[in-house]
């Protein structure tokens, strides 16, 4: 059973849509109720898709590249939909008492290298330092569901939850974010070293003897053209 915070921001790194739903799922029932993941509005703000992702997870929809929050439904009784910036709709959305996901690469990546971090997530800890800040590793689901892929593969994934982090009096946000990035890098494996892994795991079992082999002098050879339990004619 995990033992997580009642609220808190949880960051990590992002190379496939299955990564909130994995994190998502594995979280405490407690918990879960309250966690939002901040996503982009431009995917999740619209059509069949959009009104899903809504219906089940409650997400803050951000703009990419612009300073204003976004929302579908204005009408709905949410504090993070106001006017103003989007760190202020998401600083809302925590003074509300819920936990919010964040992927501060910005944008899914391949999975074989974690982007730098964008600055949303030292904001965050900088403004509400009181909410504790979680690093979470996740490993393989790039390559269950890589970008532009439609079907996930069925492979093993981790999930790495770390434990928490803060933003010291004296540190940049610069520094603040590598340091976070860092985190990550170290608690999730290259898929490229895993896979030179399991090709070589593949070699070595390819290359393993089959059998033990036979003391010499054990077997006789056989006539091809009489059966091998055969007794050779006498001459007459």
């Amino acid at each position: 059973m995990l033992d997580l915070p009642r609220q808190a921001v949880y960051f990590a790194n992002h190379s496939s849509h299955l990564d909130f739903l994995t994190l998502w799922a594995v979280l405490p029932g407690g918990v879960r109720e309250r966690v939002r993941p901040i996503a982009a509005a431009d995917y999740w703000g619209s059509g069949l898709r959009g009104r899903i992702a809504t219906a089940l997870f409650h997400p803050y929809l951000v703009d990419r590249g612009k300073g204003s929050s976004h929302d579908e439904e204005p009408e709905a009784k949410d504090p993070a939909k106001k006017p103003g910036s989007q760190l202020d709709g998401m600083l809302a959305v925590l003074d509300a008492g819920d936990s919010l996901v964040i992927f501060p690469e910005g944008t899914r990546g391949d999975g074989h290298e974690i982007a730098p971090f964008q600055r949303g997530l030292a904001r965050l800890a900088r403004e509400r330092p009181h909410v504790p800040v979680i690093p979470v590793g996740l490993a393989n689901l790039g390559r269950m569901l890589p970008k532009g892929g439609v079907i996930p593969v069925p492979m093993l994934a981790t999930i790495s939850f770390l434990p928490s982090i803060e933003l010291q009096p004296d540190e940049s946000d610069e520094d603040f974010l590598e340091r976070a990035r860092l985190l990550l890098v170290e608690a999730v494996p290259n898929p490229a070293d895993e896979s030179d892994a399991e090709l070589a795991g593949e070699l070595a079992d390819s290359h393993a003897p089959r059998g033990a082999p036979e003391p010499a002098g054990t077997t006789q050879p056989t006539d091809a053209t009489q059966p091998a339990d055969a007794t050779p004619n006498e001459e007459a």
